[in-house]
């Protein structure tokens, strides 16, 4: 069912391909809770999981074919939340059937497969977001006002340090954790949760001028990388250094990101909503509330733009910024 792609509907009636765990309580349910915005079907390969999903959510629609529901006439736009191997094929099914697609984040494995999906919304013209949603949150707002306004005077550099064990709260469980296969998921769980903080970094300064780094696979847990280092120049000659682990012993977890100005200091974690800013010897702590679903401020941010009453919150160019550096930190790209 093809319709007009560059006209903008008065409602955006959702189909979510992909109906996993990302969705139960991030990201799916918010799209019933943004104005002119209703979530109207779901598609899992597994039949009696979309049902089950369907019912639970009260969707009226499920599907197990992706086909299906990209073809029924009443959606009239596209999340797609699969893992990331299959980003590509879908979103370009659903912008070449003339609807809108949010694509969960990593925009997809490699950056060849992020420039063919820019390259057929560019065709079809055809809306394209990712869902680097952090940049919504309120806590990362008032980052960047900060910074924005020199409250910590010029930023002189940017340290990183993602550490976690083999198991870990913030490493989402699946019955086979496809995050650490990389032809489905890349460079492993760094590809899972890297893309949330170097999108938020480049977010804040703009894209690097230049980046490089390293990764291995040291514990042999799996195929994927388990360890990376990257460093990166940014505008304004800003330095910053990341480093990536996933097989830490206990208590020896870290997420942390430490911003460094000539007058003060901005840290805080990209999976918390603490933030601490340090002038001289006076230390302010920020907490801030997460919303119930994560995604929603993000989600209202799109729904604006596929409505035609606002900017893109995250074009394919921002994803792909953050993608190549993912790749120049992980392959030396």
């Amino acid at each position: 069912m093809e319709q007009e792609s560059n006209q903008a509907p008065d409602t955006l009636r959702w189909g979510i391909i992909g109906c996993g765990n990302v969705t139960e309580k991030k990201s799916g349910p918010a799209f019933n809770k943004v104005p002119h915005s209703s979530l109207v079907a779901v598609m899992r390969r597994d039949g009696d999981k979309a049902k089950d999903y369907a019912e639970r959510h009260q969707v009226p629609k499920w599907y197990d074919d992706a086909t299906q529901l990209i073809d029924d006439p009443e959606i009239n736009a596209i999340y797609v939340a699969t893992p990331p191997g299959s980003h590509e094929s879908y979103a370009i099914q659903a912008m070449q059937a003339g609807k809108p697609v949010y694509v969960e984040k990593p925009m997809a494995i490699d950056t060849a497969s992020c420039l063919r999906m820019q390259e057929i919304a560019n065709e079809t013209n055809s809306k394209l977001s990712i869902a680097h949603y952090r940049r919504g949150l309120p806590m990362f707002l008032a980052i960047k006002q900060m910074i924005d306004s020199n409250r910590i005077g010029d930023v002189r550099t940017v340290r990183l340090s993602m550490l976690q064990k083999d198991q870990s709260s913030l490493i989402a469980n699946t019955e086979k954790n496809w995050r650490v296969d990389p032809a489905i998921a890349g460079a492993g769980l760094f590809y899972d949760l890297a893309p949330h903080q170097l999108d938020i970094i480049l977010y804040f300064f703009g894209n690097p001028l230049a980046y490089n780094g390293f990764s291995a696979n040291q514990a042999g847990l799996y195929e994927a990388e388990d360890v990376v280092t990257g460093i990166m120049r940014l505008p304004k000659n800003i330095l910053f250094t990341g480093q990536w682990c996933y097989t830490v012993g206990d208590g020896l977890q870290e997420d942390k990101v430490e911003i460094i100005g000539s007058n003060g200091k901005i840290s805080f974690p990209v999976f918390g909503f603490t933030v601490t800013v340090q002038n001289g010897d006076t230390v302010e702590v920020l907490e801030f509330e997460p919303p119930t679903h994560i995604q929603q401020p993000m989600i209202t941010q799109v729904v604006n733009y596929f409505l035609g009453k606002g900017e893109n919150p995250c074009s394919a160019e921002d994803a792909i910024a953050s993608m190549r550096v993912m790749e120049g930190f992980a392959y030396g790209k």
